[in-house]
């Protein structure tokens, strides 16, 4: 992995874990959330962030931080196809 990719991974991670500072305890953000707050530009650009972003989430459910859920339910970040919502441990 180049050094840029790690810094982008690592500013999603901080995003991720921000956003969810700053809402409810049992609130859940959306990859693209985390994708648009980091993004850089006034454009669509964000829309490549969506795959680091889903990474960055992988390795926070790894790390124990956070986990993806899929209809409410925590899933395993191998088995989710489609839709994710982000959310702190409980």
């Amino acid at each position: 992995m180049r050094d840029s990719e790690r810094q982008t991974n690592r500013r999603l991670e901080r995003t991720i874990l921000e956003l969810l500072e700053r809402r409810g305890p049992t609130a859940t953000i959306c990859p693209s959330d985390a994708a648009r707050a980091a993004y850089e530009g006034d454009d669509d650009g964000w829309r490549s962030l969506m795959e680091p972003a889903r990474r960055a989430a992988r390795h926070l459910v790894a790390a124990g931080e956070v986990e993806i859920t899929q209809g409410g339910r925590p899933v395993e970040p191998t088995q989710a196809r489609g839709p994710i919502r982000i959310r702190r441990v409980r």
